[in-house]
């Protein structure tokens, strides 16, 4: 997982200002490999839709991913007859490295691909960027598995494909319904963002850009498509689903180590609703209680579960005092990284120690509270036991929230994260370094790179780089 390049800021979302006449609006990449007989038809039926149906200027850039056939003289015999079609070739394979190149160094303010299979029915193109253009949405995908949608595929392509997308919900939590479709589309400068921080150059690459973005707060617009299975699809579909688990795997793995902070990368104050302060009610408030009783819960279940364990061969005061201590380390470890966004090793040895600190009050309560039992009863049923220590520990579980967030975690320990500023210091692994306050404007919008300056070295694309690699890519 790329973590060279800070996450930057990503830009207000607004309408696409005017632009220079002639200018195009839209950039849509066709990443081919050794399609010398599918080019051709693809690039004139698009070239065709746009022209009558597109509103704006567009631009059609075919990316040839080292194709070893006559692709390369096709996609140049259409670069000379067609105004607007160019091409660019590459020598190394790659659906993701081929987007990353052309959408690095396009100068329009939106960004598609498709598939040159031309699978979706191309009325959806419309609906798919007009979100973007507005600038009411960040990202836009077709979607297949949408409920409107009208799909015709085989069986194996279908259940492929819908488990693909249950593994996503089930492990990277995401919420986009199709991952695969070849048929999205991005704003520009908000690619410059996010475009530095994925990793993967293969088919996995418009996946990782999905769940980075949406962890970063992005708005994602879904338009159920048209779609017929092509049957002559070149696509491997075992090595494919391979490298898309080992992405899967990678992408998980370092979202859980926090080594890619990615639940806020800040916008201008006041363009996220989650900057807008509610009255009387501390900003964050609503999002830490849920995460706190749901890890709460979860705690006491534990914590249950590991004095029953405990009370078989000890007593109820040394069973209580391990089960809580146990209880205590995994639930404060839980509440850092769940409830108060905290990522990163900096700082946890702290918040454990205090944590114990809090652990000390809820042994205090808890353990009264069997001292109390005992005085009344010498010789309580172990239900009695439990109901009272259950009583004591939601009396504990108020106070720990209260001292998690004014102490363990409060924003001046950095236990929050908050915005930085355009051009500051970045943050690296760790999430919790206090950050100046970020401007109530944002100073990038679409078309700042269009003359290849920027005005803030975070958000540079990265470049492609030599030495990634895929071996194993096929299409």
């Amino acid at each position: 997982m790329r973590t060279d390049s800070s996450p930057g800021t990503l830009p207000a979302r607004e309408h696409l200002p005017a632009g220079p006449a002639g200018a195009p609006v839209l950039d849509v990449v066709i990443p081919v490999y050794n399609e010398e007989r599918d080019l051709q038809p693809c690039v004139l039926r698009l070239h065709e839709h746009l022209e009558r149906t597109f509103p704006y200027p567009f631009r059609i850039t075919i990316a040839d991913n080292a194709s070893t056939d006559a692709t390369p003289e096709v996609a140049r015999r259409l670069e000379a007859r067609i105004a607007g079609v160019r091409t660019l070739r590459l020598e190394q394979k790659g659906r993701g490295r081929a987007l990353r190149a052309v959408w690095s160094a396009s100068d329009a303010p939106v960004l598609a691909y498709m598939d040159v299979d031309l699978s979706t029915d191309l009325n959806a193109l419309l609906p798919l960027v007009a979100p973007l253009i507005s600038g009411h949405s960040d990202l836009a995908i077709g979607s297949r598995l949408a409920r409107s949608a009208r799909v015709v595929r085989g069986p194996k392509r279908e259940f492929i494909s819908r488990s693909y997308n249950l593994i996503l919900r089930g492990s990277l939590q995401a919420r986009f319904s199709d991952a695969q479709c070849g048929f999205k589309a991005i704003r520009r400068d908000v690619a410059q963002v996010l475009l530095p921080l994925v990793e993967d150059t293969g088919w996995f690459f418009d996946t990782e850009m999905l769940v980075l973005a949406e962890r970063a707060g992005c708005r994602i617009h879904e338009v159920p498509v048209d779609w017929v299975d092509d049957p002559d699809s070149t696509v491997h579909i075992v090595r494919t689903a391979t490298e898309d688990l080992k992405g899967v795997w990678r992408v998980g793995k370092a979202l859980a180590t926090g080594s890619l902070p990615l639940d806020r990368l800040t916008r201008p104050f006041g363009d996220d609703p989650r900057d807008r302060e509610i009255m009387d009610v501390p900003k964050g408030l609503a999002r830490q209680l849920v995460g706190f009783c749901v890890v709460g819960g979860l705690s006491t279940l534990f914590y249950l579960l590991l004095y029953s364990g405990f009370r078989l061969f000890t007593g109820s005061q040394v069973a209580n005092a391990l089960a809580l201590l146990i209880s205590a380390v995994a639930n404060t470890a839980a509440n850092r990284r769940l409830t108060f966004g905290v990522r990163g090793p900096g700082g946890a040895v702290r918040h454990q120690a205090q944590g114990l600190v809090v652990f000390g009050i809820g042994l205090a309560l808890t353990s009264g509270s069997l001292v109390a039992l005992n005085a009344a009863n010498a010789h309580p049923a172990h239900s009695t036991e439990l109901a009272v220590l259950v009583a004591a520990n939601l009396a504990a579980t108020v106070l720990r929230f209260l001292l998690f967030r004014i102490w363990v975690f409060s924003d001046r320990d950095g236990g929050l994260p908050e915005p930085t500023a355009p051009g500051g210091p970045a943050t690296s692994h760790g999430a919790h370094a206090a950050h100046p306050p970020v401007p109530p404007t944002s100073p990038f919008r679409a078309g700042d790179a269009a003359d290849g300056t920027w005005p803030d070295a975070t958000r540079r694309p990265g470049p492609v780089r030599p030495y990634d690699t895929d071996p194993g890519e096929t299409r």
